[in-house]
């Protein structure tokens, strides 16, 4: 259950769970030591070779009489490299601590009487993003005797500027929020949330002040959406295009925009994936799920930026009506595209979704993000997402934004020699370019769609579901993408 969380000053005496930081090789601050004046941790450290390293904790018994239950050292590591992210490492690695303690104080303070109330701040919301889970379907809750499990962690992070931590958490816990509601929509099972109950979460977006406009079927067919309504073909559940707009940015101001493929299922269709982990492809809008979540976070801080999302939201599914391998299809682009594997429709979806958003909205920058292939999981792995762009200015900033909240990116490479692979015989393009290159040449299937506007494709395969645990994610789906993308908007498209 998410923890109660409120600011106050240093001098409060602790209560609860006592939480104190301790520096790699320096210690305790003066008001952290407060807590401990015995010096039981500073004698237990080397016991136990307790050194400070950032994530590491070690536990002492409190005297009997003392207002703590359970006094706990966190280590932060080196403060000359402790940048925000790292303030929220150390508020996962407290929540982690936390066991089921009803009350609980941090000591948010560092020798120097460097930390700040943003730190404090970070702190908390790293508290926040450890402690989500998913568990609404879950009918039988853990068997316990304490009444109080049901109640929610109250705690106090003490800090040398408590107004401050509490205007910084006021915009921090919507970014929390908004990667919560990405979390949401990735875990949700398919049965639960397809296209149309996808809109009903995004409608939700209104009372925050987000516009929406949500296109059905025949309206995308009278834009000539022929990419997107094919892969849509197979299942009853109807396709939609959602856009979402937030207006806080100066009247005239070209908006950024962001659009993200939702298939809320993705069998392959036809061209049918094997039946070990397709329970995972009820992920596979990922990327609609991160530009949800980021349209919400930059409505709840009121970002003073023009953005625009758009969500192509369809199932893949298999029927009498599927797509099938050979098929050719015509985009809103006028752009032909033989469809040889119904497997590769997220690119399909994007085309259209593409297309329509650089031709209505004529953004300044567009980014799109997709769980789009296995094949940047070949390359990277789990640690980075595939970033490829049109535009190095635009590449450069993701790169930047994706270091200092440590959603991580790798450049990929784009160029005609990868181009002239999707070349069809039959048509403009084919969807898939051979065995080699596979994220590679989806990307450039995309770029065929972005006109002339800076542009970046983000391939989120490896990262969106199923990625390794950190001290602030414990989820399967993990909301990559939404504090990657607040943090772009914060440093370079707000007024």
């Amino acid at each position: 259950m998410k923890p109660s969380i409120s600011f106050t000053k240093l001098a409060s005496p602790p209560k609860g769970s006592v939480f104190v930081l301790w520096e790699e090789g320096v210690g305790l601050s003066e008001a952290a030591a407060r807590c401990d004046p015995e010096g039981t941790l500073d004698r237990a450290a080397p016991m136990v070779e307790f050194s400070g390293k950032a994530g590491t904790n070690v536990e002492v018994l409190v005297p009997v009489g003392s207002l703590a239950e359970r006094l706990v050292a966190i280590g932060v590591g080196k403060t000359s490299e402790l940048d925000e992210h790292g303030w929220m490492k150390c508020g996962g690695t407290v929540a982690a601590s936390l066991r089921k303690a009803a009350e609980a104080t941090v000591v948010a303070d560092l020798p120097d009487g460097s930390a700040t109330g943003r730190d404090a701040a970070a702190l908390a919301a790293g508290m926040l993003l450890r402690t989500y889970s998913f568990d609404r379907y879950k009918t039988r809750k853990e068997d316990t005797k304490d009444k109080t499990a049901d109640k929610p962690v109250r705690i106090s992070i003490q800090t040398n500027d408590p107004a401050g931590a509490k205007k910084a958490f006021a915009e921090m816990s919507g970014v929390v929020e908004g990667v919560s509601l990405a979390r949401d929509l990735v875990n949700e099972p398919a049965n639960m949330l397809g296209p149309l109950e996808f809109v009903e979460r995004i409608l939700k977006l209104k009372e925050l002040g987000v516009d929406i406009e949500i296109l059905t079927e025949k309206e995308m067919r009278k834009l000539g959406m022929g990419a997107l309504l094919g892969v849509a073909q197979g299942s009853p559940r109807g396709a939609r295009l959602a856009i979402m707009r937030w207006n806080g940015g100066r009247a005239k101001s070209r908006p950024v925009a962001f659009v993200g493929k939702g298939v809320t299922f993705d069998t392959g269709g036809n061209s049918m994936k094997s039946a070990s982990g397709m329970e995972d492809m009820k992920g596979d809008m990922g990327g609609a799920a991160a530009v949800t979540g980021l349209l919400y976070a930059l409505a709840a801080r009121k970002a003073k930026a023009n953005v625009v999302g758009v969500v192509g939201l369809v199932e893949n599914s298999v029927d009498g009506y599927a797509q099938r391998p050979g098929d050719i299809v015509t985009s809103m682009s006028g752009q032909t595209i033989e469809v040889l594997n119904t497997d590769a429709e997220g690119r399909l979806v994007l085309a259209d979704a593409l297309w329509y958003c650089a031709d209505r909205f004529k953004p300044q920058a567009m980014i799109n993000l997709a769980t789009l292939t296995g094949a940047i999981m070949v390359a990277l792995g789990q640690h980075h997402a595939g970033l490829f762009s049109n535009d190095d200015e635009l590449a450069s900033r993701l790169i930047e934004a994706g270091r200092l909240t440590h959603e991580k990116l790798w450049r990929m490479p784009l160029g005609p020699e990868y181009d002239k692979l999707i070349d069809s015989k039959n048509a403009d393009m084919k969807n898939v370019g051979g065995r080699y290159g596979g994220a590679i040449t989806a990307a450039q299937f995309l770029q065929r769609f972005v006109k002339d506007v800076p542009w970046a494709h983000l391939d989120i395969a490896g990262t969106a579901m199923g990625a390794p645990s950190t001290e602030i994610s414990q989820s399967w789906g993990t909301g990559f993408g939404v504090r990657l993308l607040e943090r772009l908007v914060r440093d370079h498209y707000e007024a």
